[in-house]
């Protein structure tokens, strides 16, 4: 068992190792400097080690030789003169020894001489004026010589004959040359020292010029095929004289120039492809933009086709209505909701062509929120009140940038959506500073939206809980109308939504500072009867035309009908004959055009109201119109609005 225990720690231990190993080996390299000064490393260092101590040792050896040079002189000098003052010194002639100090200074070796002895005899030659410490002292002790057997250089401390010394010799040398000498001697080592090291440096520095140098190429040429620039080529080529041997680098080149050509050619076949797909794509693109025109030339048409037989229904239906009987007025009734409903979705799908075609334009000013909000309470409070919904508005006294008229609808389409979704519940309308912008929320109750849906809410004609489509609960318009016009004023609409948890839709405003809300002023009633007001219909449509003269004359109005252009111009130029109101069509029979028509009337009849009621919905109408400025009635025009509209021009002229 222990046997096994250990095994088993060896193999984990082994294992460990491994894993270290491995995880070094994944570890990244970290490499500092460059190349250039790496090489310069690898050849200076040793060249520099190897200059520094050989040269050490040869001054060290100079200075050595040197050293045992000049002291073997000086001792020589010394006992030269001790073997020839021996006889003089034991017999005490001072002239002799004299003669022997002054001879040795001759030589040049030394400076000064002095032979002693224990007896008072002093002999000395010589200056003595050098330093102390650039003296140089050698002794030699005087022994008595045999006469048969006379030694200059007998051992210290005894003669031949083992006889002790009588006296004793000092030889000064002056070291000044000698400090010169090993003061060169040092700097020629130096200099040597140092010539060697430049001549090292300029060549490690030339071979690692031609290393480096390549490597910049290539690398410059990989940078360049990094940004694209497929043509670029490593003009790093090996020698000629041995090809077979050519220089790595010159074979790396050669790699990375073919990788570059390989990488040109797949350029160009990329590109190749792309301008095919592109040429594809814009082909399918125009097919699309073509199809779009077909579709939106089909859609106007459609809906000029549907509006004008809509337009000439509800015309007569509301003119039955107060005619019927206690039977009929159900059925005229169930008429008059289904010709308003169809009205409805005809000026939900106008919207809607409207903003794709961008003919609106926001008129941005300072809203103050209080104000429109209570409008919008206004507006809703009955559909509210029939559905038991708790309205809350907390506007906050704050006020944004934006259009009025578009921020209403785009709210009270929001309000009216929680409204018919939160029954007997609550729907609040808050407004909240967020920084510079002003975030307004739309909340409820609700049911809630199911993720699924909430990606879809947007578009055109989807609803969540309408699937068998009853038109009371709405088209699924409403919210791709808000959507758009939320674009239009430089926003959009979030939402946050869950089952059963209610659901948020928010917007956010630039904040402008609060104005004082205005001072309402109850406006004055128009007359609810418009008897006397001359009206001239145009439309190349006779059910039309036969519809709007039994409605206006059931109003109590003078009602001029005709057919083209050039009776209505007729009507117009003639003497004594105001109107003072005009309805015409857009597309009339043959080449005559509505336009025409309300040119005409802004010079023959310049104080009449000039309308113009038109079933096109087409974006190239809609912007014609719009820079033309008429004032437009899409067909169907609900009899309500044309009454109210005839009512402000009663109002006028009354004025």
């Amino acid at each position: 068992m222990k046997a096994r225990s250990t095994a088993g720690s060896t193999r984990n231990a082994v294992s460990n190792t491994e894993a270290a190993s491995l995880q070094q080996q994944r570890a990244p390299l970290v490499v500092r400097g460059n190349l250039q000064h790496d090489l310069l490393r690898l050849g200076l260092v040793p060249c520099a080690v190897a200059a520094l101590a050989l040269t050490t040792w040869f001054t060290q050896s100079r200075l050595s030789a040197l050293d045992a040079a000049f002291n073997a002189e000086g001792h020589a000098v010394a006992l030269q003169v001790a073997a020839m003052s021996d006889l003089s010194l034991y017999a005490g002639d001072l002239p002799a020894l004299q003669n022997v100090a002054n001879a040795a200074l001759r030589g040049g070796q030394v400076t000064r001489i002095e032979i002693s002895n224990s007896a008072g005899v002093y002999v000395n030659a010589g200056s003595n004026t050098a330093p102390v410490d650039q003296l140089r002292v050698y002794t030699a002790p005087v022994t008595l010589r045999e006469a048969s057997r006379a030694t200059a250089f007998s051992p210290e401390g005894a003669s031949s004959a083992g006889q002790a010394p009588i006296g004793l010799v000092q030889a000064f040398r002056d070291t000044t040359s000698y400090t010169r000498q090993r003061t060169l001697s040092l700097m020629t080592g130096i200099g040597i020292a140092l010539l060697t090291l430049l001549v090292a440096w300029a060549a490690v520095r030339h071979m690692a010029r031609t290393v480096t140098r390549p490597l910049r190429r290539i690398s410059r040429t990989v940078a360049q095929l990094e940004a694209g620039q497929f043509d670029a080529r490593c003009e790093v080529v090996g020698s000629k004289e041995s090809p077979k041997r050519g220089h790595e680098l010159a074979w790396l080149a050669h790699d990375i120039n073919r990788l570059a050509e390989r990488l040109q050619r797949n350029q160009q076949i990329s590109e190749e492809r792309v301008r095919e797909a592109t040429s594809v794509a814009l082909e399918r693109m125009a097919e699309a933009e073509q199809a779009a025109l077909s579709r939106a030339r089909f859609l106007a048409a459609a809906s000029h086709d549907l509006r004008q037989p809509l337009h000439a229904m509800g015309l007569f239906i509301d003119g039955l209505v107060a005619t019927a009987s206690a039977a009929q007025r159900p059925a005229v009734q169930r008429l008059q909701e289904s010709t308003g409903f169809m009205g409805v979705l005809l000026d939900d799908l106008l919207e809607i062509s409207r903003l794709d075609a961008q003919v609106l334009t926001p008129s941005v000013t300072t809203v103050p929120l209080e104000a429109l909000f209570d409008q919008l309470a206004a507006q809703h409070a009955a559909q509210a009140a029939e559905a038991n919904v708790r309205l809350i508005w907390k506007p906050r006294g704050l006020a944004v940038r934006s259009d009025p008229g578009l921020l209403q609808r785009v709210l009270g389409n929001l309000v009216s959506n929680a409204i018919r979704h939160a029954p007997e519940r609550t729907v609040m309308v808050v407004a909240r500073r967020r920084g510079e912008q002003v975030r307004i929320e739309v909340r409820d109750n609700g049911v809630g939206i199911a993720p699924i849906h909430q990606a879809r809410i947007f578009e055109e004609f989807y609803q969540v809980a309408n699937t068998e489509r009853d038109r009371r609960q709405g088209f699924g318009l409403g919210l791709a109308i808000c959507a758009r016009i939320a674009a239009l004023l430089g926003t959009r609409i979030s939402l946050r939504s869950a089952l059963q948890a209610g659901s948020t839709f928010s917007l956010k405003l630039p904040l402008a500072e609060a104005v004082p809300a205005p001072v309402r002023v109850p406006e004055a009633k128009p007359p609810s009867q418009l008897a006397g007001l001359h009206c001239l219909v145009l439309d190349d449509d006779p059910v039309i035309l036969d519809g709007s003269r039994t409605l206006l004359s059931q109003w109590g109005c003078r009602v001029d009908c005709v057919a083209t252009a050039a009776e209505a111009q007729a009507l117009m130029a003639r003497p004594g004959n105001p109107f003072d109101a005009i309805l015409c069509d857009l597309q009339l029979a043959g080449d005559d055009d509505g336009m025409t028509v309300i040119r005409s009337a802004r010079t023959l009849q310049p104080d009449a109201l000039a309308v113009l009621i038109s079933g096109a919905t087409g974006p190239d109408v809609l912007q014609r119109l719009r820079q033309e400025g008429v004032l437009l009635l899409t067909k169907p025009v609900a009899p309500a609005k044309l009454r109210a509209l005839l009512s402000t021009r009663r109002v006028a002229v009354s004025a």
